[in-house]
């Protein structure tokens, strides 16, 4: 299933990692543009936070895309009658998504300690950190890809909760700043779990929460992963 995966996509896979490197590193560089002199927090918070957007723009926002694009031209259905377990099939897609994240976080954390100086403190919980965000971000976008039937509402609906995410989850900011609803709201989102369990193993300090953070990241891990592998039963 990998290697069909990786065959289906070929040049696409390769534009998509080049993609989301320019995309991150826009970012980073980008932020300089918007303010005169930006205080160290916040560039470590911004900086810490773009790895998870790395990982979410690949498995939550185009891995959908993709899938979309396979039931139009008619790779779904194949893919659907082959007698391979969906675990397995979710499981190599996941594969590919990580594999199309992290070579953009990467080089946007390595951009971001060239440009700024951020204190970057890399420690053996980023596996976990890496682990965790991509999968829970993957079926996510899995579960929404194979539960609508139409491609077009997949795609409208996966800008929408780009643009909603993106733009509203505290993931480049702190909780704190957002209103008191807002924030009681993300704090059941996984988005800003997220952002806890990556700032923990990139920084040092008190993390505060991040036991919390694997729990309940886990928790929308295999509750979507769960409604995935139901959409692609039901669909069989």
């Amino acid at each position: 299933m990998l290697r069909w995966h990786l065959a289906s996509l070929r040049v696409w896979l390769s534009l998509l990692i080049v993609l989301q490197v320019a995309a991150g590193v826009g970012f980073v560089l980008g932020i300089s543009l918007f303010f005169s002199s930006i205080p160290a927090g916040s560039v470590l918070f911004a900086a810490t936070g773009i790895p998870v957007i790395n990982l979410l723009a690949v498995g939550m926002a185009l891995g959908p895309q993709v899938v979309a694009s396979h039931k139009i031209s008619g790779g779904y259905e194949y893919l659907r009658t082959t007698p391979v377990n969906h675990a397995i099939t979710a499981g190599a897609w996941y594969t590919v998504c990580l594999a199309g994240g992290v070579p953009a976080m990467i080089v946007s954390l390595g951009v971001a300690w060239l440009r700024y100086g951020v204190p970057l403190h890399v420690s053996l919980m980023i596996v976990p950190a890496v682990a965790l965000t991509s999968f829970a971000g993957t079926m996510i976008g899995y579960a929404m890809a194979h539960a609508l039937a139409s491609p077009m509402a997949t795609t409208l609906v996966t800008q929408v909760l780009a643009f909603a995410v993106f733009g509203f989850a505290p993931i480049l900011f702190p909780i704190a700043q957002m209103p008191r609803w807002l924030g009681t709201l993300n704090w059941w989102l996984p988005f800003r779990h997220m952002a806890v369990v990556m700032r923990a193993a990139l920084t040092t300090g008190s993390h505060p929460g991040v036991a919390v953070a694997y729990a309940m990241l886990a928790a929308w891990s295999l509750l979507c992963a769960a409604l995935a592998l139901r959409a692609l039963g039901h669909r069989g």
